[in-house]
């Protein structure tokens, strides 16, 4: 048995020591937004925050996580779908397909929580997840516009 702090509750799961944490979230939690699609940690549709850090939950064992970590997943992002960087995707339609954007919003997310007005150079190096419909320049607009919504909300 793993304690584990998912989305702000402290759950217990059974599984062996080596499951992803991936697989913890999507078979033992029924968190299905955090999506598998390269099992190796490069594609980043499967990225989470741990500890305010984006994470492809794909790599992480869950023997190497620890009950004080704070596990954030696309569910757990905001109560009511108003993170700035939901806003701003859906303002702007982002995603075609949708598949990557969990993993594309998760990453989107912790880069303005490091960095709240990034350059297209900062996002090009912070944002690696793959999209196969190539939505890319649209991910660039929506993390500016994102970056915008988040400062309108700290200068109210």
């Amino acid at each position: 048995m793993a304690k584990l702090k998912i989305n702000g509750t402290l759950v217990e799961v059974d599984a062996d020591g080596s499951t992803p944490l991936l697989w913890v979230l999507r078979e033992q939690l029924g968190l299905t937004g955090t999506k598998y699609s390269c099992g190796i940690g490069r594609c980043g549709s499967c990225t989470v925050h741990i500890d305010g850090k984006a994470v492809r939950s794909c790599v992480v064992e869950l023997s190497g996580l620890e009950e004080s970590q704070d596990i954030v997943t696309i569910e757990g992002l905001s109560e009511n779908n108003d993170h700035p960087v939901q806003q701003a995707w859906a303002e702007l339609d982002v995603p075609q397909c949708g598949y990557c954007q969990p993993g594309m919003i998760m990453t989107a997310a912790a880069l303005l929580d490091n960095n709240p007005a990034p350059s297209d150079a900062d996002i090009d190096a912070a944002v690696t997840n793959i999209c196969r419909c190539g939505t890319y320049n649209r991910v660039r607009r929506g993390i500016h516009l994102a970056a915008g919504i988040k400062q309108n909300r700290r200068s109210s």
